[in-house]
Parts: C-alpha cells; structure tokens; sequence
C-alpha cells in the first residue's frame, strides 16, 4: 500500500470521526457499485465505501472467469439502478474490519439496504448487527420475499448464503 494510499484512509477515518452521520446525509454521490451491498461514494472532499450494513448480497466472483454466486450480478445491477450516480444520503454504524463504512444509504428518503431484501437479492446479515440498527423491518422484508418466492429465495432448498459461499469457496 502507498504512503498517499494510507494517507487517504487515516483522512477518511478521521473526517468519519469528526463528522457526525447526521451531517453526512444528503453529502454524497454514488460512483459506483462493487456487488450487491458495497458501492463507493464522493462528497466533501472524500472518496468511501460505503457497505451496506444488515445486509448481505450474493458473492460475485473474485476472478474473471468464474460467475460467482447465483444472483450475484442481478444483485448488483439492481443496486446500480437503485443508487448508480444519484445523490444518496448515508447513516454511518461506524466502520468494518476492512475499514469501510457500515452505512444504511437512503435515496430520496428510501432504505436502499431494505430495498434490496424485499427484492430478494440480500437477506439479513447473519453476524452481529451494528449498533442501533433495527433489523425488524428487514426481518420482515426478508420473510416476505421468501414466502413469495423472489430472488435469491427462488433457489429454494439449493440456496447457500453469502456468509456460507464465502466458506466454502475460501483459498
């Protein structure tokens, strides 16, 4: 990692710090999408990624040729036409292990994060949940999708969550 690179992240960290998440919203564009609850934002002068916190989303491959999870690419193109190059506002539940935000992202008012459970491309994050977080609406969202059907829950019995594809599939 370069000395600029480690710069930008102990910036980002301590702009995160002294800036409290009500001041975030409204502040930050959606540059791009990596997968299914991860997208990259600007505003203020700063460069984040944002992962979309109570939720995870099918893995998409690592490498070229393989196709990832089922679903993976469905995930992520809907959060793309959710949220790609539109003015989000971001509420922080602090930073993950990687040093990424954990962030519920609202367009015009809306959980995104929430949005794409009741698509059935994410269910509830299966680990500890942030902080503050209500989960119940997710939950809720999640039961629904299954019950009808929708998304990654179409797989039926053949479904294997994200946090076990990663088990499985780890080097």
């Amino acid at each position: 990692m370069s000395v600029i690179n480690r710069f930008s992240g102990i910036i980002t960290v301590v702009f995160l710090l002294a800036v409290p998440a009500s001041s975030l919203a409204g502040q930050f564009k959606v540059t791009r999408v990596t997968d299914g609850d991860t997208v990259k934002v600007t505003g203020n002068d700063v460069k984040m990624t944002i992962r979309l916190v109570g939720i995870d989303a099918p893995e998409t491959s690592k490498k070229k040729n393989e196709p990832g999870q089922p679903f993976s690419r469905k995930s992520t193109k809907y959060l793309a036409s959710l949220v790609l190059n539109k003015s989000v506002e971001v509420k922080s539940y602090g930073t993950d292990r990687y040093g990424r935000t954990l962030g519920v992202v609202f367009v015009d008012g809306k959980d995104m994060n929430l949005e794409m459970v009741k698509a059935g491309l994410a269910e509830v994050y299966r680990g500890k949940p942030a902080d503050g977080l209500d989960l119940e609406p997710y939950w809720n969202a999640e039961t629904e999708a299954k019950k009808t059907g929708i998304g990654i829950w179409a797989l039926g019995n053949k479904y294997i969550s994200p946090k076990e594809w990663r088990r499985i599939h780890r080097k």
